[in-house]
């Protein structure tokens, strides 16, 4: 028998028993799961995992389904290329500030697509206060040139009012 990789997506407003109840269904008809990313974004909840099993697609959303409509959820699955231990570390870390206002996102990662940065994981915030917000944001990824190549590319931000720094991952073995 073949194994089935899908990545199946979960929305919904945030309560207890979310996660509970959608992995115990997946459990009891024997699906196994891979890496998952489970948050909480202005009070709603999402789930980003990758399951496996026998289960074909239609038959994963008919068991989904019945949960996430008691739950109140919207459901995605996805069929993809599965597998573990495909994680790859960051080399770089970049943390980003400013007043928040529209665009940020776009310029800052505009520029490190520019320099062949590869996005692995992204986490943003709003901060500060109603009049005065300000946006908060930290980029995982991986690129190839040197930190100053990705530092003088980014420099250019800055006279917009946008914060940016880049640190290397160091990586620690043993």
């Amino acid at each position: 028998m073949s194994k089935h990789w899908y990545m199946l997506t979960v929305t919904g407003e945030d309560k207890p028993g979310i996660v509970a109840r959608i992995t115990r269904t997946l459990f009891d008809r024997g699906m196994l799961l891979g890496e998952a990313s489970m948050l909480r974004l202005g009070g709603n909840f999402t789930i980003m995992m990758m399951v496996a099993g026998e289960m074909d697609a239609q038959a994963l959303e008919e068991a989904l389904s019945q949960v996430a409509d008691e739950l109140g959820l919207s459901l995605h699955i996805d069929p993809m290329q599965g597998g573990l231990h495909r994680h790859v570390p960051p080399n770089f870390i970049v943390r980003v500030s400013g007043a928040d206002k529209a665009g940020i996102v776009a310029k800052v990662t505009g520029v490190l697509a520019q320099d062949g940065f590869n996005i692995l994981g992204l986490d943003s915030d709003v901060a500060g206060s109603e009049d005065k917000p300000v946006y908060i944001m930290q980029i995982a990824g991986i690129a190839s040139v040197p930190l100053e190549t990705l530092e003088a590319s980014l420099s250019s931000l800055r006279s917009e009012g946008i914060d940016v720094n880049v640190s290397p991952v160091e990586m620690l073995v043993g």
